[in-house]
């Protein structure tokens, strides 16, 4: 039969006939109370006791409390209004179902005994201007009628409409009148003290919240906090930053991140190596989601960052180089190159564990070139090589040589065995001298020797800079991370080492 029936016992309330056609237009049918459990502690447990107390009260073997059919109905003749009371009424007849529910396990709500409670609560709230006036019993206008005054009495002194309305009501009629001015002004201002407390803990609440939400207000140009969660020295430099990516960044497929959450999520995965899943939670996302806007964002950083590693021309070195280099090589002097290897997850693949294992680390890398100018510019950093690849190789495969002009000089460590490349690029490298079986260096050769330390000293200083700052170096990488992108010839690690080197440049230089 189509329509709605009522689930009570011996109940045979239904909405329509047979045909569909509606049978009681004034009859209605409601569902069972849900239990609101995220709307606090005391809705919770009203709501809890709401739901148990219907259950109990229809008295079915096939509904409990947490198996009740979406089709079960209780109609409005179950209840002394015609419909269940607000839910926060526990005392209200209609509270919970009591009326022909086919069995006597539950006592009937009284409405009278209600209604007396009503009026208790209300004379209670109501306070007499005097105690006094309530202790008086003044004459009703049944006993004025009743009694009327004499001929003599009439003449000498006759009732004016004032008096009558100056006497005070009967206790029956005192009930049924609303309170006085003064009780309504005194029940108003009480009223508002509790808005206004409520609306002071709801601005102090926001307040806090604020203050833990990763919106454009949790830097909010403090310096100090910039320079710890991206590793940018001021927050001017952020909002620089920010500025030039937004264009590119995504907006469609990551509705829920603006843009200054993610570029500040990416800044402080690669700064503090903080989890995704961590990340996610911090930004109110999920953790696929975190992961998805880390490496959307990464590319959009490493297409509009590495032109800031770039090979600066020689006159631009000629005009700003450092006294130091001028007066041990003269203004020769174009790069200082070393390598700085990164861990990573041991491969499953055979050959790849192969290649990646780096005797010097004895562990699994991946090996990076870089090179940085007199002034401490990083210029060059090449592509990710497994750790088990030399110095020398990856000098000559990684395309730095093709960089080099006549005359140029290299500053570089022993392991650089790259004599012989550079000089065909008619350039020429300086590496400390070997004592090759001697004894000591000669007089020269250690002034050599310790000139090329004292320079050479800033490649590490820079590639500590790198590692420090981006915590995300420092930690092991995932396999994952090797794989090359989508659509590119590239891999997730080679971009992250880009990015930070790009960072870098943004910073103050170590020389």
């Amino acid at each position: 039969m189509p329509g709605k029936h009522c689930c009570v016992k011996n109940c045979s309330s239904v909405s329509h006939d047979c045909r569909g056609n509606r049978r009681n237009h004034l009859l209605q049918f409601f569902r069972f109370p849900t239990w609101k459990k995220h709307e606090g502690e005391h809705v919770s447990d009203v709501t809890k006791r709401r739901r148990i107390s219907w259950v109990a009260a229809i008295r079915r073997k096939d509904i409990t409390f947490d198996r009740i059919s979406e089709s079960m109905r209780v109609c409005s003749l179950h209840f002394h209004s015609g419909k269940p009371s607000y839910e926060m009424l526990e005392n209200h007849p209609d509270w919970k179902p009591s009326l022909r529910l086919g069995h006597s396990e539950v006592k009937q709500t009284d409405e009278v005994r209600f209604l007396r409670q009503v009026n208790r609560r209300t004379q209670h709230q109501e306070q007499p201007p005097s105690p006094g006036q309530h202790q008086e019993q003044p004459p009703s206008p049944a006993q004025h009628q009743e009694q009327p005054p004499s001929p003599g009495q009439h003449q000498e002194k006759p009732p004016s409409p004032a008096q009558h309305q100056e006497q005070p009501p009967s206790p029956g009629q005192h009930q049924e009148q609303p309170p006085s001015p003064a009780q309504e002004c005194a029940l108003c201002s009480s009223r508002w003290d509790v808005i206004n407390s409520l609306l002071e803990e709801n601005r102090k609440l926001k307040e806090e919240l604020e203050e833990y939400q990763m919106n454009e207000n949790f830097l909010s140009g403090d310096d100090n906090r910039v320079k710890y969660y991206t590793g940018l020295p001021t927050y001017l430099m952020f909002q620089t930053l920010l500025l030039s990516l937004t264009p590119y960044l995504p907006q469609g497929s990551l509705k829920k991140l603006s843009p200054f959450q993610l570029v500040l999520m990416t800044l402080m995965h690669l700064r503090l190596d903080l989890p995704i899943q961590h990340l996610g939670r911090l930004f109110r996302v999920h953790r696929t989601t975190a992961s998805d806007a880390f490496h959307h964002t990464l590319s959009v950083m490493y297409s509009r960052l590495s032109p800031l590693v770039y090979w600066p021309s020689r006159e631009s070195l000629l005009t700003s180089m450092p006294h130091q280099f001028v007066e041990s090589f003269g203004k020769h002097v174009a790069a200082i190159v070393d390598c700085f290897e990164v861990f990573i997850e041991k491969p499953s693949n055979v050959l790849a564990r192969a290649q990646t294992f780096s005797q010097y680390k004895h562990a699994y890398t991946m090996k990076y070139l870089i090179v940085i100018t007199p002034q401490g510019v990083i210029s060059f950093i090449s592509e990710g090589w497994g750790g088990r690849a030399s110095d020398k190789h990856i000098t000559e495969q990684s395309g730095f040589l093709n960089k080099l002009l006549p005359g140029d000089i290299v500053l570089a460590d022993r392991g650089f065995n790259i004599r012989e490349s550079v000089g065909m690029m008619c350039a020429e490298v300086k590496v400390p001298t070997f004592t090759r079986g001697r004894a000591q260096l000669e007089a020269k050769d250690v002034e050599e020797t310790r000139a090329i330390a004292h320079l050479r000293i800033h490649v590490e200083r820079v590639i500590g800079v790198v590692r420090n700052k981006f915590k995300f170096l420092h930690s092991t990488v995932p396999v994952n991370m090797l794989l090359k992108c989508e659509g590119e010839n590239i891999m997730a690690l080679d971009k992250i080492v880009t990015v930070c080197c790009a960072l870098v440049n943004m910073c103050k230089s170590v020389v």
